[in-house]
């Protein structure tokens, strides 16, 4: 897998947010999924993640959009273009959760829900990782629930967009 993967998508027949996507955004080290500490963090390949989530989409009638950079420049350029264009993010920062005040800072421009996610628990890890710079800046956070948290978040996000039976005309 190259180190700038083309986007997967899955097909959209109702929004999530103002585009109808759901952009998914994983950090350093998440391309070598499956292969990398399985003992942490599954078996799943990262080609079985972006399946899952756009197979999530697609049950849900909602695009979803999977990337994945180990360049933190290419983070930074995808979370400016969710906020130009109002796009819900599910983002595993992965080891930028702990360090990096520019992926806050791009997190802060957001203005559609961003759910900070983490396959394994990093409550249970070492101290490093038990302070996040992107959760003071998330809707909400999902740790410790492997590949799965992907499809809670996808979900939720879904369902914010849309309108519950008091938000109906």
């Amino acid at each position: 897998m190259s180190a700038h993967p083309s986007p997967a998508r899955g097909t959209a027949a109702q929004p999530a947010g103002s585009s109808g996507r759901i952009l998914v955004l994983n950090g350093p080290n998440l391309g070598r999924l499956g292969t990398r500490e399985p003992q942490v963090y599954g078996a799943t390949t990262h080609a079985e993640l972006v399946q899952l989530c756009v197979e999530t989409g697609r049950e849900l009638g909602v695009e979803v959009e999977v990337r994945q950079t180990d360049h933190e420049g290419e983070m930074l350029a995808w979370l400016h273009e969710a906020a130009d264009h109002g796009l819900p993010v599910v983002l595993n920062a992965a080891a930028w959760t702990h360090y990096s005040i520019a992926v806050r800072d791009a997190c802060a421009q957001l203005t559609a829900p961003l759910i900070e996610l983490h396959i394994s628990n990093t409550h249970r890890r070492e101290e490093f990782r038990k302070h996040s710079y992107i959760s003071e800046k998330a809707t909400g956070v999902i740790l410790g629930l492997g590949v799965r948290g992907y499809a809670l978040a996808i979900r939720w996000l879904a369902e914010q967009a849309t309108p519950g039976p008091a938000q109906r005309p």
